[in-house]
């Protein structure tokens, strides 16, 4: 779940591996690249932290985190769902 905190929406995920975390991130850079709005994100092993905030807006949550945020869930979904 994303939780908004300092003016920034966050969110840490976990995967089965590092090869799936690395998989969930080439395509959130894909569609970060695409919306051009892209995240701060760290990874260790097969866990991801991840925050958005709107750098030109003062550094202030705006539709373009929400959105984003909508998407890496999509895109979380669909790749997690894959180990079931």
């Amino acid at each position: 779940m994303w939780k908004e905190e300092g003016h920034k929406l966050h969110r840490s995920l976990t995967f089965k591996d590092f090869k799936q975390a690395m998989h969930f991130m080439q395509q959130v850079a894909d569609v970060a690249e695409e919306m051009d709005h892209h995240p701060w994100w760290s990874n260790v092993y097969n866990k991801i932290e991840i925050e958005l905030t709107t750098h030109d807006a003062g550094n202030m949550v705006t539709e373009k985190d929400i959105k984003l945020a909508r998407r890496i869930d999509e895109i979380y979904d669909q790749i997690t769902a894959s180990e079931l």
